[in-house]
């Protein structure tokens, strides 16, 4: 016996994707304004770095909705059942995201002490 959704959550699965992108968007227009204000306050005590974090969060948690909508809703077009999917999906997309934020953080701190010419990776002379 083959489970076959009747209606495919084709529209979620469109919702989560552009959830994931408009905020991954704003999330790299956030984070360019953070490098900025690093830049230019540079002699000058800037933001620390929880404040920069508190900025980040929201749009970095909007990519997390996006994504487990997106792959929950893919294995569920894919014939998974509904529970089964979200089982699978919603692990695998906040494990995914929680690790990416703690790399997230951990560059952010890294270029905070060593500055941001530390993370140039083409001048490695």
């Amino acid at each position: 016996m083959y489970y076959y959704p009747l209606q495919p959550p084709y529209f979620l699965l469109v919702l989560g994707l552009f959830v994931a992108l408009t905020s991954g968007l704003a999330l790299s227009g956030t984070l360019k304004l953070v490098v900025e204000d690093w830049r230019v306050n540079s002699t000058e005590k800037s933001q620390p770095i929880s404040s920069s974090r508190k900025q980040l969060l929201f749009p970095f948690l909007g990519i997390t909705v996006g994504v487990c909508f997106f792959v929950s809703c893919g294995l569920e077009i894919f014939g998974f059942p509904n529970i089964l999917a979200l089982g699978i999906g919603l692990p695998l997309s906040l494990l995914t995201c929680l690790l990416i934020w703690v790399q997230l953080g951990s560059m952010l701190t890294y270029a905070e002490r060593r500055g941001m010419k530390s993370l140039d990776l083409d001048s490695l002379s």
